[in-house]
């Protein structure tokens, strides 16, 4: 119980497109709960998920317990747990010369961490886990201009009291395991750009279409769901 578990996930639409973030901070120890959300007009999701953990680690930087943190994004893992210590000994750029994007808050990350005990922990996305879910749900909706009202109160009053209660050497078992089984093939993928309407066999093709645009996708997995999002979309 002597721990702060924070749950952050991000979300743009167009990458770079209008972003949102959110985290959903838990104090076991004082039954406490405090959501934590915002957004950008234009932005990208790597910028909402570093924004996010940046959001969260600011906010408890007063407090020396244990942080664990679960977040569905592997590249800000590597780059917290690996990357930053490379890229601060070659001047902040990566291998191939090129400069490290969002610098400025790796490097904030970096102090704020600091001399913590800080556990990185893997998720895997829109995979039922309570506190993703909820992270989720705050940053997409703030990417879409419509943010929802943020949660700060007793963990007893909160819609699910359980994200309290994982166990990280029990969710990292099952993240290498059940959860990978779970993972479901996409049928297609649907991009809209502009009002027209587009469907895609693979995510390459989907993410050459959209990158640098002001795009929606999703990810469908079957005939049907594929049909009623273009047929919304086409609206």
């Amino acid at each position: 119980m002597d721990k702060l578990i924070i749950f952050t996930d991000g979300a743009s639409r167009g990458n770079p497109g209008p972003g949102g973030w959110g985290t959903v901070i838990v104090f076991p120890k004082l039954s406490e709960i405090v959501e934590l959300g915002g957004g950008r007009e234009k932005t990208t999701n790597n910028e909402m998920e570093l924004t996010a953990a940046l959001s969260a680690l600011s906010y408890v930087s007063q407090n020396d317990l244990p942080i664990h943190i679960y977040t569905d994004s592997k590249f800000m893992i590597d780059g917290m747990t690996s990357w930053t210590k490379t890229w601060s000994q070659n001047n902040w750029k990566k291998h191939d010369g090129e400069a490290v994007k969002h610098r400025e808050i790796w490097q904030t990350l970096q102090t704020l961490a600091n001399g913590r005990e800080i556990h990185w922990h893997h998720v895997p996305g829109h995979a039922g886990i309570p506190g993703n879910e909820r992270a989720d749900k705050i940053a997409t909706s703030f990417a879409d201009a419509t943010p929802m009202e943020l949660y700060r109160g007793n963990l007893a009053n909160y819609d699910d009291p359980k994200i309290a209660e994982i166990d990280e050497r029990e969710f990292d078992e099952l993240s290498k395991t059940s959860f990978e089984k779970k993972v479901i093939p996409a049928f297609s993928y649907v991009s809209e750009i502009d009002g027209v309407v587009q469907t895609h066999k693979t995510w390459d093709e989907c993410k050459e279409r959209v990158h640098g645009q002001a795009a929606r996708y999703k990810k469908v997995f079957s005939e049907k769901e594929e049909k009623e999002l273009i047929k919304n979309w086409s609206k």
